[in-house]
């Protein structure tokens, strides 16, 4: 064993080093002559050369790994080496020491290697001194090993954050996701190669790593990080010193701290505030990516906008800001009083600072995979009437349709001034234009998901129409004086729209929500429920119910009325009229009720005159709009999409109109409903003569008839 680089490696190891499942290992042995054979060992326990166990590997490309820069995938090698390098310091973290307690000595070590061992005591960040002297002498040869091994300091810092994925330290979870990074370097791009010196501020920023793949350290450039967290704020400093040993990055608990910050002619090291003699100037460049979960800090004074509402303020008048914010900031309605988070969203776009809203691909965040997140562009300068639209961009639709090249078209749409795909991104006005129009400050949700919606791209809805009846002419022969009378025209003028958001203040609509209800208490008696099955087609309407007894344990639980809408907004819109009433929802299944309705039938059923005037919507045209194609690609949420209820619109039609459209559709339910059950009663004949073939008890014989042809 003398002469190799590292120690032989078990087949526990491997499945450790290369981060697969001890059958995967097993396979490769059994099933693969090219293995490499054992170099030690017993035959239960045997060892392999770590190094042509890494060559094997290399040839076995990791097929769910996110690309490198140059589109290859990476390799199980790769993962297999750069667990070889940190297996001392796994070990370390498994033993001693605790995870971010090595994870910043090791840093302390890499930084101290570099230039910054050089420098003067007092030039250096507080602390560091203390943690490279507080490192052992086999934690100071394992890091040397490791910079001899990868050529830099910096290299092996990155190399040593490693550990904090394998030894699920926080810093792993907060880390800003590679593919937003790419993004946020794309977008920064015409900002940092203009060729004059730039002023780069990151807000927030974390363990780095926004900063680091700016690379904007270097020239006359002044850089500042701002991060609140003193673990990170460390970190990150280590880091910084590791790469950039010869440069000053200004490192900060908290934004006012810039307030006092003097940068000194010539930048010796990572420096803290307080020396030298010039301001931090304005910002041409502001980054922040705030590490908030979903609904985190919602009432508080200062949630995640906050950072949004910093980076402007430090912006210059014609500078750039690129800040990710958790979706639920933008989705959350004003409401009749607001919060602080709709307080500070309104004046962002009052201010005129908001240039595009970016919803960012779902489960983006490998450690945050329920929550969803965007990117919003901010500018510098008050000028709310210079501009008064913003680019709404959903780029997880996007990367639906494209793949990884999502990034380029997103660059490529906020540098065009083409119209894009409707569906993908809109310009929106910020305030409003008129009556009807939609605009961006009118206290509804801003996630691009519940906004984008236009009528279906290359679409003829007239000839589409025509085309549909003609085929239900001929499918459905004894309807033909039916579907004749069906009279389809074209508008002259595309009709407004409204969200039903609207008409549930107004009181025009009802919102029923779905209850939870235990499973024991559910039966074959009393009155119906209404759940997800029976919504997806996997029960029939009427199969389970609840005694009113066992109802009784659930005072929440409220019954519908004739007329009502079911609801289910789970990966798009399914929806149904209750014809009967008196049944009781289960969640997510929810119910609309149009206030006017119950009124309506009552008119009817004491035989006094009704007033369909008044009637501005009935039931099922309103369950078809609910569930037209323009509602259905509102979905939002990074492990169920679904559709916000109070995002949805609707046309704004004459009461004659969604009369006649009522009318047909119900007719059309009706006629449904017939071919249904003659299906179901088809379906329960070939279940019953297979049944009894396959037992043995039935032979069947077609009856020959004079007339019909015997066939071949």
């Amino acid at each position: 064993m003398e002469g190799r680089r590292h120690e032989p490696v078990t087949l526990g190891e491997i499945k450790e080093l290369a981060e697969v499942g001890r059958p995967t290992v097993s396979n490769w042995r059994r099933r693969h002559a090219s293995f490499p054979e054992p170099v030690g060992g017993s035959e239960s326990k045997p060892l392999f050369d770590a190094e042509e166990v890494g060559r094997w590997l290399d040839e076995r490309p990791v097929p769910d790994g996110e690309p490198h820069s140059d589109g290859t995938l990476p390799t199980y090698g790769e993962r297999f080496r750069d667990g070889l390098r940190l297996r001392r310091l796994v070990t370390f973290g498994h033993g001693r020491l605790g995870p971010d307690e090595l994870i910043v000595r090791a840093l302390a070590v890499a930084a101290m290697e570099g230039e910054g061992g050089g420098s003067l005591a007092e030039s250096l960040p507080a602390g560091l001194l203390a943690d490279f002297d507080a490192a052992d002498a086999e934690l100071l040869r394992t890091v040397r090993e490791l910079i001899a091994e990868l050529g830099s300091t910096g290299a092996a810092a990155e190399a040593v954050l490693k550990l904090a994925g394998r030894l699920q330290s926080d810093l792993a979870m907060d880390a800003t996701p590679r593919p937003v990074v790419e993004l946020i370097q794309a977008l920064a791009q015409p900002v940092l190669s203009t060729g004059e010196p730039v002023a780069v501020l990151n807000l927030c920023a974390g363990a780095g790593d926004v900063l680091l793949a700016l690379d904007v350290v270097g020239g006359e450039n002044y850089v500042a990080a701002v991060e609140p967290d003193a673990l990170r704020r460390t970190v990150l400093s280590y880091r910084l010193l590791a790469h950039w040993s010869a440069e000053e990055i200004v490192v900060c608990p908290a934004p006012e701290d810039l307030d006092s910050v003097r940068l000194p002619a010539v930048h010796p090291a990572v420096s803290v505030p307080g020396s030298g003699s010039r301001e931090f100037p304005p910002a041409d460049l502001v980054v922040a990516d705030p590490p908030y979960a979903s609904g985190e800090h919602e009432r508080d004074e200062e949630g995640p906008l906050k950072w949004a509402l910093e980076a402007v303020r430090r912006l210059r008048e014609d500078g750039q800001a690129l800040v990710v914010v958790p979706s639920w900031t933008l989705s959350r309605p004003r409401g009749m009083t607001g919060t602080a988070n709709t307080q500070m969203r309104e004046y962002l776009l009052k201010s005129g600072a908001v240039e595009a809203i970016i919803q960012l691909p779902r489960r983006i965040h490998t450690f945050r995979t329920g929550a969803e997140h965007a990117l919003l562009v901010l500018r510098g300068a008050w000028r709310p009437s210079a501009n008064p639209y913003a680019l709404l961009i959903d780029a997880d639709r996007l990367a639906r349709r494209v793949g990884d090249a999502w990034q380029r078209n997103v660059v490529g749409l906020l540098g065009s001034t083409a119209t894009p795909v409707p569906q993908e991104a809109q310009r929106v006005r910020v305030d409003t234009s008129g009556p009807g129009s939609s605009y961006l400050l009118d206290g509804r949700s801003l996630l691009p998901a519940h906004r984008l919606a236009s009528p279906e791209k290359g679409l003829d809805h007239f000839a589409a129409t025509v085309e549909a009846r003609q085929n239900a002419y001929v499918a459905l022969p004894h309807l033909k004086q039916w579907i004749g009378d069906l009279g389809v025209g074209k508008r002259e003028e595309r009709a407004e729209h409204f969200k039903v958001g609207g008409q549930l203040r107004a009181g025009q609509l009802r919102l029923l929500p779905g209850h939870r209800i235990r499973e024991s208490d559910i039966g074959d008696a009393g009155v119906p429920v209404i759940g997800r099955e029976e919504m997806l087609g996997a029960l029939p309407f009427g199969r389970r119910r609840i005694m009113l007894e066992e109802l009784a344990a659930y005072p929440q639980a409220q019954m519908t009325e004739q007329g009502d809408v079911f609801l289910l907004t789970e990966h798009g819109v399914r929806t149904q009229v209750d014809d009967a009433g008196g049944c009781v929802l289960l969640a997510p299944v929810q119910g609309l009720r149009i206030a006017a309705y119950r009124r309506y039938l009552m008119e009817l059923a004491e035989g006094e005159t009704a007033h369909p005037e008044s009637l501005w919507m009935r039931p099922h045209a309103l369950a078809r709009l609910l569930a037209a194609p323009r509602n259905q690609q509102r979905g939002s949420g990074s492990l169920v999409r679904r559709v916000s209820v109070k995002d949805m619109d609707l046309p704004q039609l004459p009461v004659e109109e969604i009369a006649d459209l009522d009318a047909v559709l119900a007719e059309t339910e009706r006629h449904r409903t017939d071919v249904r059950r003659q299906l179901a009663a088809l379906d329960t004949l070939a279940e019953r003569l297979a049944a009894g073939v396959a037992d043995g008890d039935l032979r069947l014989r077609l009856r020959q008839r004079p007339d019909r042809d015997p066939g071949p």
